[in-house]
């Protein structure tokens, strides 16, 4: 062996009761290192470069020279370890020469009868102002998909807002038409949205259960939390009509677990009072939580100590969902079983997430857009359910956020989870999408350590909780 350098971007190592847990950077791999393992590891780390005379001269007291070989030859095999002479490779950019979509989501009308203090969309408005889709508008954005899904045997359509249950009558219209359309071609079609709960009544449920909707429901807590910001047009708190339409969602609805989802501004941060009362008082199978830290009100976001503060309290549920999780139970905790997902599958991310590739969301012109949050901003849209899509367009994007090593992601530890975060929270915050979610670097890097250490001791005590709890979770 010549003289070979240690590359720290694709190496972390977290101690986890003892055990020294290695994880393989670029593809989220995680292993554990045995003594061997350790000392190259350390050596190296401490060195940066070493040959085998090095090697043999620091090591070979305390270990044979095979297993050092062979330990070595791991890290290369990884990239943890590196010809000193060879220079580091460009970064791969994959070109996007179609979208393979498997989600269109439908922003069916802008208007919502809620009045949210700390609602993103700034041109809040009622659902009679609201601007509703058309009929005609849904039918081509579903052909649109069906064409981009040609090679898939599912397809999803999300219906948003405002809030989308205004605008039922459409709702309804698309679910027939999509269920007909999937029929005729052998594939199969899922339907889901995200409601704040006030427009729920037991016929309504009744049917969005025969049509196996996924349904999450906006709340925000006990009523004390909750009416903080989630109001009506008139100012008045919405929990009373939310938890009572709730609790009767809940025991009626058969069809699919249902996951309430929770915005935390300044004042309202007690995650674990929030998720005991949803998931404990009212029955949610699962809570998660999205602080806000770029909405047009900079008076609601969470910035510095409560927004750290927010992550100690997340870790606490963490570890109660730890404890439960050895015990063989689940605590509906979204974000730890999404933290858990990641690393239990080795989730290995170009770009953060779907939009653009995967799925687009519509307005009511029929123009596309990444992404349901960007419908009524000023970013570029690509193309029309009418045109098709702009694939150079979106392309020239979506390549382009495969490379954000001008930012500093390119040597992040948590780049193949994270891949530089939300576009739209970078947007709104910072005016550009590419920009890494500074505000939230160092409390993701400390959540995904925790992470590492939560599924090494669920994995030591109770392994089987994975199969049972985490997979089929995924496939609902």
């Amino acid at each position: 062996m010549g003289m070979l350098a240690f590359i720290p971007e694709n190496a972390h190592r977290v101690e986890v009761d003892g055990r020294a847990m290695l994880m393989h950077v670029p593809s989220t791999g995680l292993y554990e290192m045995d003594a061997v393992a350790r000392d190259v590891f350390d050596l190296f780390a401490r060195a940066g470069v070493a040959d085998a005379a090095a090697l043999r001269a620091e090591l070979g007291g305390r270990h044979a020279p095979g297993a050092l070989a062979d330990c070595v030859a791991s890290f290369v095999a990884l990239d943890i370890l590196r010809d000193a002479a060879t220079p580091a490779a460009p970064i791969r950019i994959a070109r996007v020469e179609d979208v393979p979509l498997s989600t269109i989501v439908l922003n069916v009308n802008t208007g919502c009868n809620l009045a949210c203090t700390y609602c993103y969309k700034e041109d809040l408005t009622t659902p009679a102002k609201g601007e509703k889709m058309t009929f005609q508008t849904a039918v081509a954005a579903f052909e649109l998909l069906l064409r981009q899904a040609s090679a898939r045997d599912r397809v999803n359509v999300v219906f948003f807002g405002g809030e989308p249950l205004t605008n039922i009558a459409l709702i309804r219209q698309v679910v027939d038409h999509a269920e007909a359309r999937v029929a005729e071609l052998g594939k199969t079609v899922d339907f889901s949205l995200t409601t704040n709960g006030t427009l729920l009544s037991e016929p309504l449920v009744d049917w969005l259960d025969a049509h196996r909707f996924g349904l999450t429901v906006s709340m925000d807590g006990p009523k004390a939390l909750h009416d903080v910001n989630r109001r009506n047009v008139g100012g008045r708190g919405t929990y009373d009509a939310v938890a009572r339409n709730v609790r009767m969602l809940l025991g009626r609805y058969r069809s699919r677990p249902v996951g309430a989802r929770v915005t935390l501004t300044r004042g309202v941060t007690d995650v674990l009072a929030i998720h005991d009362h949803l998931r404990g008082d009212l029955g949610f199978a699962e809570v998660g939580f999205g602080p806000a830290t770029s909405g047009p009100v900079s008076v609601f976001n969470l910035e510095g100590a409560a927004l750290g503060q927010v992550f100690e309290d997340m870790k606490t549920l963490g570890r109660r969902y730890v404890e439960a999780a050895i015990r063989g139970e689940n605590i509906g905790f979204s974000n730890m079983h999404q933290l858990l997902t990641d690393i239990a599958q080795g989730t290995k991310k170009a770009v953060p997430c779907g939009a653009g590739l995967g799925m687009l969301a519509v307005d009511k012109a029929g123009d596309l857009h990444l992404c349901h949050r960007f419908v009524g901003s000023d970013q570029p849209t690509y193309g029309n359910v009418e045109t098709g899509i702009d694939v150079p367009r979106l392309a020239g994007f979506i390549e382009g956020a495969q490379d954000r090593s001008g930012y500093g992601c390119r040597t992040c530890r948590i780049r193949s989870i994270c891949a530089g975060g939300c576009y739209h929270e970078s947007y709104a915050r910072q005016g550009d999408p590419f920009a890494p979610v500074y505000h939230y670097c160092d409390l993701m890097r400390d959540w995904v350590d925790f992470g590492i250490a939560a599924y090494t001791r669920i994995m030591q005590a109770n392994p089987d909780f994975f199969r049972r709890h985490l997979q089929p979770r995924r496939a609902q």
